[in-house]
């Protein structure tokens, strides 16, 4: 019998709860804000895993979980292997250039203040302290071309480009380290519509191109279905329903799903 592949991610019971303030000081706190709650899924090597759920389900908390940017309560994160919820910061540090984000504001995740080089060269310097500035610079340059820019926009600030090109850089960033899983936080949600299907394609062409891992988190059932081989949708900060998207989108069996079908304009 031939043997399953390890996931390159595995999550098991995850929960993130945040604490919640009392109003008067004389009076107890109340329950902690349960953003996920009991979550368990896979993504495989390769593969592209959906996550849909309408605002405040705990899909981009569960995205966050995964890359540390999201306290942990409950459960692990166990990535090709290695749980990483028991790793201290020094013990984690390895991983992140293992597993990176593309956020979905593509202006608010840049620095403006900084050129597209100080961008992308930044976690060059952090990961790969022994590589040269002519190194950096000819990498950089590798990694716009990746992105179909050139060159020549290194030197430019972000409010020089348009929000597609934007989101260009920050892909091109989360891949300057040259990751194995990237965490997709709803990547095409900010854009006009015409500029979307050219992200998507940009992104299904690195995963092919670089054997890439995506976590891809949305709102659109249509990109979802579009970039999944499973989709997961979370509401509440629960997982209500998963499977392969033709049947998840096309046959849903959970009340909430089709409330999300519904509500998808129709011209």
């Amino acid at each position: 019998m031939k043997e399953t592949p390890r996931p390159l991610l595995e999550v098991r019971d995850l929960a993130v709860h945040y604490p919640v303030r009392a109003p008067w000081f004389f009076l107890p706190a109340p329950a902690p804000k349960k953003a996920v709650d009991g979550v368990s899924f896979t993504v495989p090597r390769g593969k592209t895993v959906g996550v849909v759920g309408e605002s405040g389900s705990g899909k981009s908390t569960t995205g966050k979980a995964v890359i540390r940017l999201a306290p942990v309560t409950r459960g692990a994160i166990v990535y090709d292997g290695t749980d990483l919820t028991a790793l201290g910061a020094d013990g984690f540090h390895p991983y992140r250039k293992k597993i990176q984000m593309i956020f979905q504001d593509p202006y608010n995740s840049l620095n403006p203040r900084t050129d597209v080089f100080g961008i992308l060269s930044e976690p060059l310097e952090i990961h790969f302290p022994g590589m040269s500035r002519s190194e950096r610079e000819s990498r950089c340059e590798a990694l716009l071309k990746g992105v179909q820019l050139t060159g020549d926009d290194l030197r430019k600030h972000p409010h020089e480009f348009s929000g597609g090109q934007r989101q260009r850089i920050g892909i091109a960033r989360a891949l300057a380290v040259q990751p194995e899983l990237i965490i997709c936080d709803e990547p095409v949600s900010a854009l006009d519509v015409s500029v979307q299907a050219e992200v998507v394609n940009l992104l299904q062409d690195l995963q092919e191109s670089l054997g890439l891992t995506y976590l891809f988190i949305g709102h659109d059932l249509a990109v979802i279905e579009h970039v999944s081989d499973h989709v997961l949708v979370m509401n509440a900060g629960r997982i209500v329903e998963q499977g392969p998207p033709e049947s998840i989108l096309q046959d849903p069996k959970e009340e909430y799903t089709r409330r999300l079908l519904a509500a998808v304009p129709r011209f």
